[in-house]
């Protein structure tokens, strides 16, 4: 991979990194924020649904961070952009859709195919 898509997808998921980190920092705010005061049960409930939705979001996004911190160490160890399983360059167009992917789309459709028939058994 040429040093120009290097960089550029290191901004990527740096930007990536930003925006999770941000959203993550509102939640807090908005968590800590204690001036919710609902005497319906029913608003209440809504609430919590709502809190319990939003903390599943940024669980996701935690996991996520950490393969864009795992994804920007293989730009350091120069294996960026190459298949863990079989070894073949990942196109561009499938980093520029998951920069964080460390398989081929090749690779990648076979490891579903076995997911899938693994939950058929």
């Amino acid at each position: 991979m040429k040093q120009k898509d290097l960089d550029y997808f290191r901004r990527k998921l740096e930007e990536m990194s930003r925006q999770l980190l941000s959203e993550a920092e509102k939640t807090i705010h908005e968590m800590t924020d204690h001036s919710d005061s609902y005497p319906d049960p029913t608003d209440r409930a809504t609430a919590e649904s709502d809190r319990s939705f939003e903390l599943r979001i940024r669980d996701r996004e935690r996991k996520l961070l950490a393969k864009i911190k795992e994804a920007i160490e293989r730009i350091d160890q120069d294996s960026y952009g190459i298949c863990e399983d079989c070894g073949d360059d990942i196109s561009l167009k499938r980093l520029e859709a998951r920069p964080v992917t460390t398989l081929c789309i090749t690779c990648k459709t076979k490891q579903e195919s076995k997911e899938k028939a693994q939950q058929g058994k």
